[in-house]
Parts: C-alpha cells; sequence; structure tokens
C-alpha cells in the first residue's frame, strides 16, 4: 500500500494535511463515496458554539438521468445536492449536480460538479416522489475533486492545484479540500481574487457538515 498526503496550502499560519492511501480503485469505491454524500447533514453544532460560522444544511439525494445507463460514463452514480441556510429552507443558495465516478487512472474517485442553467425548477427535487432529469440538464461541468480513501477511514480530497474558475462575490477562483468521514463531512471551501487573496470561505477552521437525524 502506497502513502501520499493532501495539504490545503496555508491556511492562516497552519499547513492543513489529511493522509490519503494511493491504490488502485473499483466501482464500489464510486458507491462507497456516494452513500458518505448522500442525505441530509447541516453545520449548526458548528454554529452554536462559533458565532463566525451560521447553520447550514445540505440536502442530497441520488438522481438517475435518462440515457445515463448507456453513457460511456455507465459506471457513474448522479447526485443532486441543494445547501441552503436552516432558518430559510426553502430558498437554497446553491444548487448543483454531482457525477461520482471513478478517474481514468483508477486510483481517484472524482466527484465532477455540475451547474444547472435554470435552478429554480429544481429547488426541493430531493423531497419529490421521482427526481427525473435528463443528461441536458446536468448543465455546465464548473469543478472536480478528486479523491482517496483516507488512512483515517473515509475518503479525502481536493480540487485541482489551482482550482476552479468562478464568479462570486470578487473571487475569480476557488479551491476545496474535502474530508468525509463516518460523522459527516469538512470542507475547506476557500474563493480567491486574481491576485491570491482570500475574499471569502474557511480560515482558521472547516466548514463542519455533521448528519441530521430523521
Amino acid at each position: 500500500m502506497k502513502f501520499s498526503v493532501w495539504v490545503t496550502g496555508l491556511v492562516g499560519s497552519v499547513w492543513v494535511a489529511v493522509p490519503a492511501v494511493a491504490e488502485k480503485l473499483d466501482a464500489d469505491a464510486v458507491q462507497d463515496v456516494a452513500a458518505h454524500l448522500v442525505g441530509v447533514m447541516d453545520t449548526s453544532g458548528q454554529a452554536a458554539v462559533n458565532p463566525k460560522f451560521v447553520a447550514v444544511r445540505m440536502t442530497t439525494c441520488e438522481v438517475r438521468p435518462n440515457g445515463a445507463e448507456s453513457s460511456p460514463d455507465a459506471g457513474s452514480v448522479y447526485l443532486y445536492q441543494e445547501q441552503a441556510l436552516v432558518r430559510k429552507l426553502g430558498s437554497p443558495y446553491r444548487q448543483r449536480f454531482l457525477q461520482v465516478a471513478l478517474a481514468a487512472d483508477g486510483q481517484r474517485v472524482e466527484s465532477r460538479t455540475f451547474k444547472p442553467d435554470d435552478v429554480a425548477q429544481w429547488v426541493g427535487l430531493c423531497d419529490r416522489p421521482e427526481q427525473k432529469i435528463a443528461q441536458a440538464d446536468l448543465g455546465e461541468l464548473v469543478c472536480t475533486v478528486a479523491l482517496r480513501p483516507s488512512v483515517l477511514g473515509g475518503y479525502v480530497g481536493s480540487t485541482p492545484g489551482d482550482g476552479c474558475p468562478v464568479t462570486l462575490r470578487g473571487a475569480s477562483r476557488l479551491t476545496n479540500v474535502v474530508v468525509l468521514f463516518d460523522q459527516g463531512m469538512e470542507t475547506w471551501d476557500r474563493g480567491f481574487d486574481a491576485a491570491g487573496t482570500q475574499l471569502w470561505g474557511a480560515k482558521d477552521e472547516p466548514y463542519r457538515y455533521r448528519w441530521v437525524e430523521d
């Protein structure tokens, strides 16, 4: 078994690193990553003890785009994900489709993020009896997070080294490190301007999402 280290970069004055395992993966890893995402989690616990954070809910469910089973990425798992303030659950501020697939090198699971053109029609999709979408509904591919199994359990991954392009609150690129584990997820989601100045996102600690009990 080979080991590597995923590093977020300098956060304040601290380098944040999480060890990952470099090994060949298979379709089971794709299903496992998806299982770590599907459900409801929020940051209420973090917000209760740190006034710098607000309570945010993330809701994720599996969807099945028409024709996906016959596409070259037939082994993928497709997800719909929305984030909203806990006090405004009916008005999500972020909606995305995710394609979870095995990378070409077989050593990573990629979570590919798509931004749909018409977000309004998908609000509350996970609460509907059927989640019917077409392949074209996925929208534009905007970012990819590459994940590997962590030696600590679960998965850890990051955006590409130079991040992903974004146009949000003055930022031109975003970077993220994602840690998936049994209790939920932690993310270092950060936006930077063209000069490399951080404009928003995690600084001294990650966003700590924890599963919400039914």
